[in-house]
């Protein structure tokens, strides 16, 4: 018996890819393939002037989090979250992208921190000068999207939902609740 991948949903054109993704919402995750430009790089592409008004996820599954009863997925498709309403986004393994690690740059620290984005908390680190702090950083850095490296996610209403470990997560500043977390 094989084992068939289901088709998908999308068709690429030459200078396009697919990459595996998930966001975040208030009150729900979100996940499927990202379509861009090759040149691209997803996991920063938030942080850029390049961000859409929307993330597009196709082949999407759709978990709505904190209403009562076993959550099951919605498939969709094609799922447009407002890039305003997404609170955290990463890509999903096995992305090419997340095996590039991050360099620590001279002159910085990665600072552990606990943020608490909506429903979800993410223990993880951020990159900041040797010389600041974590309430320093916060009051100076000005981009919508924060970076935290080697990060563990979890839903603390639903511990049956697990943890998940990702390299590299976009968390929006605005919705973000920042503590610092001991080593």
């Amino acid at each position: 018996m094989s084992q068939n991948k289901p088709a998908r949903s999308y068709t690429l054109a030459e200078d396009e890819r697919a990459t595996p993704a998930m966001v975040y919402t208030p009150t729900s995750l979100a996940w499927g393939d990202i379509i861009t430009k090759e040149l691209v790089r997803v996991k920063t592409w938030l942080r850029t002037n390049m961000a859409p008004i929307y993330l597009s996820v196709y082949d999407a599954r759709v978990l709505q989090i904190g209403g009562a009863g076993s959550a099951r997925p919605w498939a969709f498709s094609e799922y447009h979250v407002p890039t305003s309403h997404a609170i955290a986004f990463h890509l999903l393994p096995p992305a090419p992208e997340l095996s590039e690690p991050e360099p620590v740059e001279a002159n910085r620290k990665l600072e552990p921190v606990t943020v608490l984005a909506g429903l979800f908390r993410f223990d993880g680190f951020v990159q900041m000068a040797s010389v600041s702090n974590l309430k320093n950083y916060l009051d100076a850095t000005k981009e919508a999207f924060t970076p935290l490296h080697d990060v563990e996610i979890t839903h603390p209403a639903t511990p049956s939902l697990g943890a998940m470990r990702i390299p590299y997560v976009l968390v929006r500043q605005e919705t973000a609740m920042f503590a610092p977390r001991p080593t």
